[in-house]
């Protein structure tokens, strides 16, 4: 039988597949390019995801489970600092300058971007919105995203620690 912890990480590793494969669709069947700051949360996606999967599989016990949610609370941390910056520069466009930035030179200069460029080169413009659902742009539904992964993976890292306390505590006794 799998533990509801395990069945947690599936779901998470299912949502960020799910939420990079739409992104490949609204890049490729609807040709929105992305910038530097989606590529960013892609990655962060992937790092989430990966991670996430990995533990599921490894099913790790004790300090290994906590490095395994460590990782994806700081995946999700990282994810939701990028999103949120996402937001604020649409929401304030005029604070953003236009042209090829630092960022998109560095992510498109990685190897990654040549291995597989219709997934990890950035060629859009971060101010542009040309998506919404619900009244929610691209970067405001990845910062719903991390925040639920990283909740999610801070109470279950929280909770394997107290776990492990209250299991020492009642070996003292």
């Amino acid at each position: 039988m799998i533990s509801e912890k395990r069945v947690v990480l599936l779901l998470i590793f299912l949502i960020c597949t799910t939420v990079i494969g739409y992104a490949l669709y609204l890049q490729l069947v609807i040709n929105l390019l992305p910038c530097p700051l989606c590529i960013a949360q892609r990655i962060a996606y992937w790092l989430v995801g990966l991670t996430a999967i990995f533990a599921f599989i490894h099913n790790p016990k004790g300090l290994s489970r906590q490095i395994y949610y460590g990782f994806i609370t700081a995946f999700s941390l990282s994810g939701l600092v990028l999103a949120l910056h996402h937001s604020w520069i649409i929401r304030y466009p005029e604070a953003f300058q236009c042209g090829i930035s630092a960022e998109e030179e560095f992510l498109n200069a990685l190897s990654i971007a040549n291995w597989w460029p219709s997934m990890f080169e950035a060629n859009g413009d971060c101010a542009d919105v040309k998506w919404e659902l619900m009244s929610l742009t691209i970067p405001n539904w990845s910062v719903i995203f991390f925040l639920l992964f990283l909740i999610t993976s801070a109470y279950l890292l929280f909770a394997s620690r107290n776990q492990k306390l209250n299991k020492s505590d009642i070996r003292i006794r």
